[in-house]
C-alpha cells in the first residue's frame, strides 16, 4: 500500500523521469544479480547500493509527476525497497549475510513492475489519515518480506547441515531463525495496528465502514497464520523447516490480501478498487 503517481507513457514526448529512473534501476540491480561472483564483494556491494538508492529515487519521483497513483505494482516496489533497505542495515552488523544475487533479482523485477503498471488515481475525497494507513501496511510487507528472505536462508542453511555441504548463507543456523523471528514479531506488531485502525477508523479512512471483502478475510487470515506461528514456537519451540512454512504460509496470505486482490481487480478485470 503505497502512494505512486506515474504519468502516462508518451514516446512522443520522450520517456518521464520515473520510467528513465525505473530503467536505470533495473539494470544496475541486473548486474550484481547476474554477475555478482565475477564483480567480486566489494563492487557487487556498492553497485547494489547504487541500485537502491536508484530505486528509492524511482519511488520519489513517481510521487511528484502528476496526480497520485497507488496500486498492486507500487506496492511491490516499495515492499522490494524496504526489504532491501533492512538488508543494508543487516549488513552492517553483519557483513557475513549473503543474500546478494537474490535480493538484486527481485529489486530488478519489482522496479520495473511499479514502472510499467503504475496502478489508479487516487480519489481526492480520501482521508488524509490514509497514506499514514499504507505507510503502516507497507511496512508490515517490508517486515515480513524480510522475513521471508531469512527463512530461505535459513531452508538453505539447515538443507548444508544435513547434506553436510558448505553453506553460502554467511551465518549460523541459529542466528538466522533469531533474526527471522524479529522480523516475524515487528511484522505482527504492525499487521495488529494496520488491521485494528482499519476496523476502526475504516469508515473515515475509505468513506465506508469496515466490511468482509477478499482483502480483509486475507488479512485476518494472514494476522492468524502468524499468531499461530508465534504461539507455537514459544508454547512448542517450533523451529527449522516448520517455522519457515509458518513464515511463508502467513507471508502468502498477506500478499493475497492486498496485492492480489488489487491485480485481479487492476489487471484482470479492469475494474476500480477501493
Amino acid at each position: 500500500m503505497i502512494l505512486s503517481s506515474a504519468p502516462e507513457l508518451d514516446l512522443a514526448n520522450g520517456l518521464p523521469l520515473s520510467w528513465l529512473l525505473g530503467i536505470a534501476c533495473a539494470l544496475a540491480y541486473a548486474l550484481p544479480a547476474l554477475a555478482a561472483p565475477r564483480m567480486g564483494s566489494n563492487a557487487s556491494r556498492w553497485t547494489l547500493a547504487l541500485a537502491w538508492a536508484l530505486h528509492g529515487l524511482t519511488l520519489l519521483s513517481s510521487l511528484l509527476e502528476g496526480p497520485t497513483h497507488f496500486g498492486f505494482a507500487p506496492a511491490i516496489s516499495a515492499t522490494a525497497w524496504l526489504v532491501l533497505t533492512l538488508y543494508g542495515i543487516e549488513t552492517r552488523f553483519y557483513p557475513q549475510l549473503n543474500a546478494r544475487r537474490a535480493l538484486a533479482a527481485l529489486g530488478a523485477f519489482c522496479v520495473l513492475l511499479g514502472t510499467v503498471f503504475p496502478g489508479q488515481p487516487l480519489h481526492l475525497s480520501a482521508s488524509p489519515w490514509l497514506p499514514l494507513h499504507w505507510v503502516l501496511g507497507i511496512a508490515s510487507y517490508g517486515l515480513f518480506g524480510t522475513a521471508v528472505i531469512h527463512a530461505w536462508l535459513m531452508s538453505r542453511t539447515e538443507r548444508s547441515i544435513r547434506q553436510a555441504t558448505a553453506s553460502d548463507t554467511g551465518l549460523p543456523l541459529l542466528t538466522l531463525e533469531r533474526m527471522t523471528f524479529r522480523f516475524v514479531n515487528a511484522g505482527f506488531v504492525l499487521l495488529t495496528l494496520t488491521l485494528l485502525a482499519g476496523l476502526v477508523f475504516g469508515e473515515s479512512l475509505y468513506g465506508q465502514p469496515w466490511r468482509w471483502e477478499h482483502k480483509t478475510i486475507f488479512s485476518v487470515l494472514s494476522w492468524l497464520a502468524f499468531a499461530i506461528l508465534l504461539m507455537g514456537r514459544a508454547r512448542f519451540g517450533w523451529r527449522g523447516q516448520r517455522a519457515a512454512q509458518g513464515v511463508y504460509i502467513g507471508a502468502s496470505l498477506l500478499l493475497l490480501a492486498y496485492v492480489g486482490s488489487r491485480f485481479v481487480f487492476e489487471i484482470l478485470l479492469g475494474r476500480a478498487f477501493t
